[in-house]
């Protein structure tokens, strides 16, 4: 309305018209100013003051948009609003699989930019950056590695066009979280960004194992080969900063035997790592038997395996012990000789955790290495992987069946990267609960190419229309890097908003109590008390 402005008492923090204001915000996504958080927080109340009455078409405007990524970012109402600041926020994380580097973490180190601690090893940004036309060397560095800026100016140009993809979120909200960095990432504010964020990164706040107190977390699981010495676990349990970090099994390698060279460099390092000669089938179980129980010493309470489906065809052990010695001679096995191997050496595997009370996780459905060309160049895990389309429900059924028929089935979750799975792996977990474990069998959190709103949203449904989302797990990061707990975030707010948008449609009983009790049993108290690993002296709230 023409006059307006002139009756309205503009508050003195604010040097601009309200109308003005709002467009800064809505439209630049941005505000400058002294003042710019205390803007932030107050500019939505005293805009919306000026327009209520003042023009019917701002108003609705007004409505329809809402500030980018703000203090209810995700959540749709009051009730989840609530379950999330009052309930879920302060929650303590307990990341129970990572792929962090032990050695960072033990030699607490600082970081020399943000390209290294946010770009390096991180091929989710990498295929981004491809899909955007960035070259090779301001990806991955290979051939030749691009100067750090250069990479970091590229994945600023990147970034807009990530719209869509859960990596536009993730990124501003770390670039919030850990620099409080508001401005959007483009092309046009690399420059300022790189250098905050970098020369925060030098402080000794930002050092590694300062960002993991910061970002509340209680416990984190690496991912480790059994032969890895493990000397930096064994170094770092020595000594009390507020968090622990466990290893966790991965012995994936014991099953490629399709790959005969690979499998016997690998059978190499662990004669060494077991100080036992590996000639037959029986010895290979002496030295992983040896190195199991190392890694139990070590704190260990926690197996992974990624593989592209279950193995259970049945075998002898005469012809798993021949096909082992055909491979150790040098020879790759295919067909059914390698799916019996595999069968056989699974189940040993699935068995030693169990012996030893250890928790089993599943990770079905990857196909690996799709791009030959950029695997010989690159090797793996540089962003060539995709969802693959695996059977998985008789054999992974008929497994489990002959572990729990032998007393032999421990606490196991199963991860689809293959969404379709969903619901079956679901419905599968329940028919081994044993009456005893709580939550004994998981359907896992949302993996990999599903860790976005509407596979984490997809994920929960499965959960809670076939299993109990009460005993749920909750959220891992998956990640390389120590910047990625804000995922954990992202989960938390998509859960309340969940059960906050089911409470205020009637589906849910209006108490927050019930409601919230389980927000918190799911951000952390279900892992704290399902694992039976030791907490830190601090950091953990509640169990």
């Amino acid at each position: 309305m023409p006059g307006a402005s002139r009756h309205f008492e503009r508050p003195k923090k604010f040097s601009i018209h309200p109308q003005a204001l709002w467009r800064k915000i809505h439209r630049n996504g941005k505000c400058r100013g002294d003042k710019e958080t205390e803007i932030r927080k107050l500019a939505p109340n005293y805009i919306k003051t000026y327009i209520e009455g003042q023009s019917p078409d701002l108003e609705k405007e007004w409505k329809l948009m809402k500030p980018f990524m703000d203090e209810n970012f995700l959540l749709p109402n009051q009730a989840s609003e609530k379950l999330y600041h009052e309930y879920a926020k302060e929650m303590p994380i307990f990341d129970y699989h990572s792929h962090l580097p032990i050695r960072q973490v033990l030699d607490d180190v600082n970081f020399e930019n943000v390209t290294q601690a946010w770009l390096y090893g991180d091929h989710y940004k990498w295929r981004a950056m491809r899909a955007c036309g960035v070259s090779e060397e301001l990806v991955s560095g290979i051939p030749e590695a691009a100067d750090d800026y250069a990479r970091f100016e590229a994945w600023a140009r990147a970034v807009p066009q990530t719209i869509g993809n859960p990596l536009y979120h993730w990124s501003h909200l770390e670039l919030k979280r850990y620099f409080g960095v508001d401005e959007l990432l483009t092309a046009g504010s690399a420059r300022a960004i790189y250098d905050r964020c970098s020369a925060q990164l030098k402080k000794p706040e930002f050092s590694v194992r300062s960002i993991i107190r910061r970002s509340n977390v209680s416990v984190v699981c690496t991912t480790d080969d059994p032969t890895d010495d493990l000397q930096g676990h064994i170094a770092l349990s020595k000594e009390t900063w507020g968090s622990r970090v466990y290893p966790a099994w991965r012995p994936d390698k014991a099953l490629a035997a399709n790959d005969a060279g690979a499998l016997n460099a690998w059978l190499d390092k662990l004669e060494a790592a077991s100080d036992k000669n590996i000639s037959s089938y029986a010895d290979l179980l002496e030295a992983l038997r040896a190195r199991h129980r190392f890694f139990h010493e070590c704190g260990c309470r926690l197996s992974d395996y990624g593989i592209e489906r279950p193995y259970a065809l049945p075998y002898t052990a005469s012809s798993v012990d021949a096909a082992f010695k055909k491979a150790r001679s040098g020879t790759s096995l295919t067909g059914e000789e390698l799916e019996r191997y595999r069968s056989s050496i699974l189940y040993d595997l699935l068995s030693m955790d169990a012996r030893e009370g250890w928790t089993q996780q599943l990770h079905f459905g990857a196909a690996r290495d799709n791009n030959s060309r950029a695997f010989k160049l690159r090797g793996p895990d540089t962003g060539y992987d995709a969802i693959g389309q695996f059977p998985i429900g008789e054999a992974l059924t008929a497994l489990l069946d002959r572990l729990d028929s032998e007393g032999l089935l421990t606490r196991t979750i199963l991860y689809p990267v293959n969404p379709n799975d969903n619901e079956m792996l679901a419905s599968i977990a329940g028919s081994f609960m044993d009456g005893g474990t709580p939550g004994k069998m998981q359907l896992g959190t949302a993996w990999w190419y599903n860790d976005h709103k509407d596979g984490i949203n997809r994920q929960l449904s499965a959960l809670s229309n076939i299993g109990l989302i009460s005993r749920f797990l909750g959220m891992l990061t998956d990640s390389r890097s120590f910047l990625s707990y804000p995922r954990h975030e992202y989960f938390r707010r998509l859960l309340c908003a969940k059960f906050g948008t089911e409470m205020e449609n009637g589906e849910l009983p209006g108490d927050f109590d019930l409601t919230g009790g389980i927000v918190k049993d799911v951000c952390f108290n279900n892992a704290a008390n399902y694992f039976g690993m030791e907490l830190p002296e601090t950091g953990a709230s509640e169990i």
